[in-house]
C-alpha cells in the first residue's frame, strides 16, 4: 500500500508539472466533455477526458502488476 501512494504522489507531481503541455494536446477539451456556460456561471465536467485518463492508468497498472 505504501509504494503505490508513494507512486501515485509521484505520478500526480509529474502530472501538475506537465500539466501545460498536456492542456495542448486537447486533454479537457474532447468532444464528450460537458461544458455549460451561463452569464456569471460555467461548469466544465470533462467526462471524455476522465474516461481516457481511466483506461490508460488501469493499463498501466496493470501492466505493472504483471
Amino acid at each position: 500500500m505504501q509504494r503505490t501512494l508513494v507512486i501515485l504522489g509521484v505520478v500526480l507531481i509529474a502530472l501538475g508539472l506537465l500539466w501545460p503541455w498536456l492542456t495542448k494536446l486537447g486533454l479537457g477539451r474532447l468532444p464528450g466533455d460537458i461544458v455549460i456556460e451561463r452569464d456569471g456561471f460555467r461548469l466544465h465536467f470533462p467526462l471524455m477526458t476522465s474516461l481516457i485518463v481511466s483506461v490508460v492508468l488501469s493499463l498501466l497498472f496493470w501492466l505493472f502488476r504483471r
